[in-house]
């Protein structure tokens, strides 16, 4: 992961586990160094992608914005599952998804198990075809402890 060699071969990473263990902290690590090694490379915090996929549906815009999608080497999806979206978004991140796979590499960040992402899509069949995708060429990091911030914050519990 260190050289982001993964991107090179189209394979995404799932970073799982409970908030505050690190998984957008290394999700960005990474993506910075593919940046340092010449890749093209988006983070999103998830639901504001989908925000700004029905913006630009919205104002008709929306080829162009998934022309730009295609160029990347590596999408990031940080906090996948945190917030449910409409039909629509869903439908909209499907899309983008799929037209990922094998193309470009993703990273999810996300504390749901692949169980429960039907509770952000809502459709049984449209969640099982994005987790087949997703895992298809995938490596699956799992993130244990307690949160970084709640072990440092000022509050006393």
């Amino acid at each position: 992961m260190k050289t982001a060699a993964f991107i090179n071969k189209k394979e995404n990473l799932i970073l799982y586990g409970p908030v505050g263990t690190g998984k957008t902290h290394l999700a960005t690590a990474i993506g910075v160094e593919a940046c340092s090694r010449a890749k093209k490379v988006k983070f999103y915090r998830t639901a504001a992608l989908v925000n700004q996929l029905l913006e630009t549906k919205r104002t008709g815009e929306l080829k162009k914005f998934l022309k730009q999608l295609e160029n990347l080497d590596l999408l990031i999806c940080d906090e996948w599952g945190y917030i449910p979206f409409e039909k629509e978004g869903s439908q909209l991140l499907f899309q983008v998804i799929s037209e990922c796979y094998e193309k470009k590499s993703l990273i999810i960040t996300t504390n749901l198990e692949f169980s429960k992402w039907n509770s952000i899509f809502y459709d049984e069949k449209l969640t099982s075809a994005l987790i087949d995708r997703v895992i298809h060429h995938s490596h699956l990091l799992m993130f244990t402890g307690s949160s970084y911030r709640l072990r440092h914050s000022t509050i006393n519990c």
